[in-house]
């Protein structure tokens, strides 16, 4: 009995860590090869991208530490990787988690969401878990970004202050388009997972 229980926790483990190394994939690629760059009148870059919807579902599919890994992970190394967003990826790695942690936490502790519950109760929770995380990113996106540019990189306050304010735009705009696809998804994978008995049930 107590083997079957290990081998379960065993499965379940290595399930969430194949799921987060997916959501940071699918995070990576969607900000690397499917986002529309904006450039600022600063000279500076801004991004249209969803990638920041793979953290938030990775959040309600495995919980909010899982969730933050995934979008840190590949959002950090998207900016990593791309010489325009590389001095973003320290502001990157926190805000991506930070996301996950609030989505993972309104989802879990406050609403329950892997419990037994109708379709209206899943796509209200799975929407206001994602204004949540991505609200306080749009929020915090700016105003990070702003004293990181300050008196991390030394930019000029005016520009760094223009930088902030088209970069709240454009993430203001993520978040509808992303909120709008994470119910849809998660919506539709919940009763695949849970008939193929991947379901997790997290407390």
């Amino acid at each position: 009995m107590e083997e079957r229980v290990m081998e379960r926790m065993k499965d379940s483990t290595v399930f969430k860590l194949v799921v987060t190394a997916l959501m940071a994939a699918l995070s990576y690629v969607s900000f690397t090869y499917l986002k529309i760059p904006i450039p600022t009148i600063s000279g500076d870059m801004t991004a249209l991208h969803i990638g920041n919807a793979f953290c938030v579902i990775a959040a309600i599919l495995l919980g909010g530490v899982y969730g933050g890994v995934a979008g840190s992970l590949g959002m950090t190394i998207a900016d990593v990787l791309d010489p325009v967003y590389i001095t973003s990826a320290p502001k990157t790695f926190i805000l991506k988690l930070c996301i996950g942690l609030i989505s993972g936490f309104v989802a879990h502790k406050i609403a329950h969401i892997t419990e037994s519950h109708d379709t209206k109760y899943i796509i209200k929770w799975t929407a206001i878990s994602s204004i949540c995380g991505l609200g306080f990113n749009v929020i915090f996106d700016p105003i990070v970004g702003y004293l990181y540019k300050t008196y991390i990189l030394g930019v000029q306050a005016d520009a760094a202050k223009i930088m902030a304010t088209w970069a709240a735009g454009t993430t203001l705009i993520n978040a509808i388009v992303s909120t709008v696809l994470i119910v849809i998804l998660y919506t539709a994978l919940r009763p695949v997972l849970i008939k193929s008995g991947l379901f997790l049930k997290i407390k």
